[in-house]
C-alpha cells in the first residue's frame, strides 16, 4: 500500500479510537481491505480492540440471505415415475366420470425448488418478531445514521451505545414503540424510524393428500397457500374445501380454497407460525356438471346441495344452454344409474337436490329453426342469412362477379324448398343470370323460409386444383336426390330423371317442376355441339293394366323440344338419351412418306382407297421403288405388340426351366441359357411395326388387284430404288451387299462368311422387298439354291432350334423379331 492511502486510513481511525462502536460499515470495509499486519499495527498504535471492531462490523452487516424454501429434492427418475402414476390416476378418475376432471387442482400443480420470500407486502403490526428477523432503524435529526440490527439467537438486538435489547416475542408494533422510546431517551434531538428488513425462515409441515408431503422452510410471512405452492399442490384425492391448520396439536383454522378460486376471497388464508401443520384430508362428496356451462368439471360439495349451487360453481349457463330440460344422472337406492330431469327456469328446478356422485348435463339449444335462407356451393359468402317476407333471389345475390366465386356456373342454380306441413322437399330450377339481370321479373324467383340456394361450379372454369370440385352438380345434388328417393310413395312417385348423351353434365337430376325436356337439358348444362337435333329418346317406366312394369321408348324431336314446341311432359324415373351426330367431327388420316410427289398427312373420306389418296398426292416420283413400299396399320401394330408380350412371357418361363435343369457335362446347358437370354433381349428390344404386305405396283396399276381400303392411322413409306441385298441371322457376318445381277442365295451367304454352328440351313428363307417371304428349294449347302435375288431382298438364316431342347416357340419368336427388324430397317433407310 502506498503512503498516501495509509495516512488516509489512519486519519479515519483517529476520531474513532475512543469508541469502536461508532465506526461506520464503510470505514470498517476500508480497514478490512488493508493487509492483516497493517491492521494489527494501526489497532495497536491507536488503542483499538481489533476483535471488538470486527464484531461491531458484523453486527451492522446484513445477515446472509437464507433459502426460504428447501423441499427435499427427488431424483429425475423418481419425478418421472411419480408424474406417470399421477397421470394414470387422473385418467382413471376422468374415465369414471365421463371425461370430467376435478376442479381447481391445477392451481397449485408443480414442484418448485425455490420460493420467493414475502418481503414486498406491508408488515402487519401484530407480526411477532423472532431470531433471524432484521430491524432497519433510520436515525435523523442531530445525528443521521442507518442501522440494520439482526435479532440474535437469544432474542436480542445490539443497539449502539446501549446494552442488548430483548425484542423476540414482541409484536412488531411493540418493538417499534420501545426502540423509538429508547432513542428519544438516549439521543437528544434524534428521532428513529423502524422498519422490518430481512425476514426469518421457519419450518412448517404439509401433510395428508399433498402432492409432495413433508417439512418445508418458508418465509415467516407465508400463509397456507404459500405452503401449498411449495409442496407442489394437492392430489386429486385430497379435499380443496377443508384444509386444516393445526398448531401445537390443536385446530386453529380451516381454509376453503373454493372461496379463493371462485370468489377471490383470501380472508381465511391464515399466516403460518413455526411448527404449524397444514393437513389436507381426503376429498369429500363430489358432483359433476357438463354441457353448456363455462367450467364443466367435478366439484366438491360442502354446503351446496342444490342444482343452482352447482351451476354457480361452474360459472353459470352459457347463452347456448337449454335450461328447461337438464338431465341429472345419479345412483338410486338400488345402486342403479338413473336419469332425473329439472327445469332450471323455475324455482323448483333450481332447488333440485344434488347428491354425491350426480352428474348434471346442460343441453344446448337447437340450431336455427326458422327465419333464414341458406346459400351453399360456389358463393363468396356461403351460409345462412335472415329471411324476410317478399325476399327474392336478387336480394341475396346482387352481383354475379362479387357474390360468386370465379369457378361458379352463372347460368344455372337450384332452390331446394321444404314444405313445413309434409316435411318433404322440392327443387326449383333457376336461370341465375337472368334473375340477377332482371330483378323482380319472373326469373327472379321469390324465396321462402328455409330455402336452400345451390350455386354450382362450372367444369370449364375448374383448373387442376381442387377448388370448385366439391361444388359440382353431382356433389351438391347427391343429398337432395337421396332425400327425394326416400320420400317417394305410391301416390307421389320418385321425382328424379336421368339424362345421358352429348350434354355438358350427364347424370341424375331432380325432375323439373315444368316437366319440359328443354328444362331438363338446361339443368344438365345444355347440349354439346355433337348433339343431334333430329331425334332423342325417352325411356319411360310404366305399368300395364295388369299392374306389371314395362318400359316404353318415346321418340322426340329434339329441335322442337328445345324450341318449346314439344308436348311431351317428363315423368318420374324417365331416362333421356340425347343422340350424337354420327361420325361427328371424326377425321381419318393417312401419312405418305418417302418418294411421293407431295408427301404429308392426308385426310381421307370414308371408303376412300390407297390408290385414290396417292393420286391426290401427285403419284410417285421417278426414284420411287414401289416393290419395297412399307404399308403399316395401327391395329396391326397393336396385334404385334400383344404377340411380343406373349412371346416375352413364354420365353421367360422357358429360360427359368432351362436354368432349373442345372449344368450338364461340358457346359452345354449354360450355353443354351446364354442363347435364350440373347433371344429374350432381342424380343424385349423389338418394337412393333404393324406392317401389312401389299403389292404397290399392282395397287397403282388397277388390274383387278384388291383395293386397299384405308383406316385411320395408316402409313405408307415408299423407299428409293435400292442397291443392296441384306443377309441377317446366323451367319458369320450379317451385313448388306451391293446387288449384283445373277447372284443367288448361296452366293450372298458365301459373301457373309457362311452360316454359324447354330444355323438351321434347311430353313433359310428370303424376305422380298415388298415384305413377302420366299422359301428357296431345299438342298445341301452350296447345292441347287440358285434362285436369283432382286434389289431390296433380305436373306434370313434362322437359329437351329433342334439344338436347344426342342423349344418350338423359338422359331416363331425369331421370325417375329426378324420381320419387325426388316420393317423398321425399311422405314429407317429412307
Amino acid at each position: 500500500m502506498n503512503l498516501k492511502k495509509l495516512l488516509f486510513t489512519a486519519s479515519l481511525l483517529l476520531p474513532l479510537a475512543a469508541n469502536a462502536q461508532s465506526i461506520t460499515p464503510a470505514q470498517i470495509e476500508q480497514f478490512k481491505s488493508l493487509p492483516k499486519a497493517q491492521q494489527e499495527a494501526l489497532a495497536s498504535q491507536y488503542g483499538i480492540d481489533l476483535d471488538s471492531l470486527q464484531s461491531s462490523g458484523q453486527q451492522n452487516q446484513r445477515p446472509r440471505a437464507v433459502q426460504v424454501v428447501e423441499p427435499v429434492p427427488n431424483t429425475p427418475e423418481e419425478e418421472r415415475e411419480k408424474a406417470r402414476d399421477e397421470k394414470q390416476e387422473e385418467q382413471k378418475i376422468a374415465a369414471k366420470n365421463g371425461g370430467l376432471k376435478p376442479f381447481g387442482y391445477d392451481l397449485f400443480r408443480g414442484s418448485p425448488t425455490t420460493f420467493a420470500p414475502v418481503t414486498e407486502i406491508p408488515i402487519p403490526s401484530e407480526y411477532t418478531l423472532g431470531p433471524g428477523d432484521v430491524l432497519r432503524i433510520q436515525l435523523w435529526g442531530k445525528e443521521n445514521k442507518s442501522l440494520e440490527l439482526p435479532i440474535s439467537r437469544d432474542g436480542t438486538i445490539s443497539f449502539p451505545q446501549s446494552g442488548p435489547m430483548s425484542v423476540a416475542g414482541m409484536s412488531f408494533d411493540e418493538a417499534r414503540q420501545q426502540i423509538r422510546k429508547q432513542v428519544s431517551e438516549q439521543y437528544i434531538g434524534v428521532q428513529a424510524s423502524v422498519s422490518l428488513g430481512e425476514l426469518r425462515s421457519m419450518r412448517v409441515f404439509v401433510l395428508g393428500e399433498a402432492r409432495n408431503p413433508g417439512s418445508y422452510s418458508v418465509s415467516s410471512l407465508s400463509t397456507i397457500t404459500n405452503a401449498l405452492y411449495v409442496s407442489g399442490g394437492i392430489k386429486q384425492t385430497g379435499s380443496l374445501r377443508n384444509l386444516q391448520l393445526k398448531r401445537n396439536g390443536k385446530l386453529v383454522g380451516t381454509l376453503d380454497l373454493y372461496d379463493l378460486l371462485l370468489r377471490g376471497d383470501s380472508s381465511h388464508d391464515n399466516r403460518l407460525q413455526p411448527g404449524d401443520v397444514i393437513f389436507i384430508p381426503p376429498v369429500g362428496k363430489r358432483a359433476g356438471i357438463e354441457g353448456e356451462v363455462y367450467r364443466p368439471a367435478l366439484y366438491e360439495l360442502r354446503n351446496e346441495n342444490t342444482l343452482a349451487d352447482l351451476v354457480r360453481m361452474a360459472g353459470g349457463l352459457t347463452p347456448q344452454a337449454y335450461p328447461q330440460r337438464i338431465n341429472i344422472e345419479r345412483t338410486s337406492e338400488d345402486f342403479l344409474r338413473i336419469i332425473a330431469e329439472a327445469d332450471y327456469t323455475v324455482a323448483e328446478g333450481k332447488n333440485a337436490r344434488i347428491q354425491a356422485g350426480d352428474r348434471a348435463n346442460i343441453p344446448s339449444i337447437s340450431d336455427i329453426t326458422g327465419q333464414y335462407i341458406e346459400i351453399s356451393g360456389a358463393a363468396t359468402r356461403a351460409g345462412r342469412f335472415a329471411w324476410m317476407p317478399g325476399m327474392r333471389v336478387s336480394s341475396v345475390i346482387k352481383n354475379l362477379d362479387a357474390d360468386l366465386t370465379p369457378v361458379a356456373d352463372k347460368r344455372y342454380a337450384a332452390i331446394v324448398r321444404t314444405d313445413e306441413k309434409t316435411d318433404t322437399i322440392s327443387v326449383l330450377n333457376l336461370r341465375l343470370r337472368k334473375a340477377i339481370q332482371n330483378p323482380g321479373s319472373a326469373f327472379d324467383l321469390p324465396l321462402e323460409e328455409k330455402d336452400q340456394l345451390l350455386i354450382f361450379s362450372d367444369a370449364g372454369k375448374v383448373e387442376g386444383g381442387e377448388e370448385g370440385r366439391e361444388f359440382t352438380r353431382e356433389s351438391l345434388f347427391e343429398p337432395v336426390l337421396r332425400r327425394l328417393k326416400s320420400q317417394a310413395t305410391p301416390s307421389s312417385p320418385q321425382k328424379t330423371i336421368r339424362i345421358t348423351g352429348p350434354v355438358r353434365y350427364p347424370g341424375e337430376y331432380p325432375l323439373p317442376a315444368s316437366g319440359q325436356l328443354s328444362d331438363a337439358i338446361f339443368v344438365a348444362g345444355g347440349l354439346r355441339d355433337s348433339a343431334s337435333l333430329f331425334n332423342a329418346e325417352v325411356a319411360r317406366y310404366t305399368t300395364d293394366k295388369n299392374g306389371i312394369g314395362k318400359t316404353d321408348i318415346l321418340n322426340v324431336s329434339l329441335a322442337d323440344a328445345m324450341a318449346g314446341n314439344g308436348n311431351l311432359a317428363l315423368q318420374s324415373r324417365d331416362r333421356i338419351l340425347i343422340k350424337s351426330i354420327p361420325e361427328f367431327a371424326k377425321t381419318s388420316t393417312i401419312e405418305l412418306k418417302g418418294e411421293v410427289r407431295y408427301p404429308g398427312e392426308y385426310t381421307f373420306r370414308d371408303g376412300e382407297t390407297l390408290k385414290e389418296v396417292i393420286e391426290r398426292a401427285g403419284g410417285l416420283t421417278d426414284n420411287a421403288f414401289p416393290k419395297g413400299a412399307v404399308f403399316t396399320r395401327a391395329k396391326l401394330r397393336e396385334l404385334e405388340a400383344q404377340r411380343l408380350r406373349e412371346a416375352e412371357e413364354r420365353l421367360q418361363g422357358d429360360l427359368l426351366s432351362v436354368q432349373l435343369e442345372g449344368d450338364s457335362f461340358g457346359g452345354q446347358n449354360a450355353q443354351r441359357v446364354d442363347e435364350v437370354k440373347g433371344l429374350l433381349e432381342d424380343v424385349q428390344s423389338s418394337r412393333p411395326v404393324g406392317r401389312m404386305v401389299i403389292d404397290l405396283p399392282q395397287v397403282l396399276a388397277d388390274t383387278g388387284y384388291q383395293p386397299i381400303r384405308l383406316q385411320d392411322g395408316d402409313t405408307l413409306t415408299v423407299p428409293t430404288i435400292p442397291q443392296a441385298v441384306s443377309v441377317f441371322g446366323e451367319v458369320q457376318f450379317p451385313t448388306s451387299h451391293l446387288y449384283t445381277a445373277g447372284l443367288t442365295v448361296d452366293d450372298y451367304l458365301e459373301r457373309s462368311g457362311g452360316p454359324t454352328r447354330q444355323a438351321d440351313e434347311s430353313r433359310v428363307y428370303v424376305v422380298k422387298a415388298d415384305g413377302s417371304v420366299m422359301l428357296p428349294e431345299k438342298s445341301r449347302w452350296f447345292g441347287s439354291r440358285s434362285q436369283q435375288l432382286a434389289p431390296g431382298d433380305t436373306v434370313i438364316v434362322p437359329i437351329d432350334v433342334d439344338r436347344l431342347n426342342q423349344l418350338e416357340l423359338w422359331t416363331n419368336v425369331s421370325q417375329i423379331v426378324y420381320q419387325m427388324a426388316l420393317g423398321a430397317a425399311a422405314v429407317g433407310n429412307l
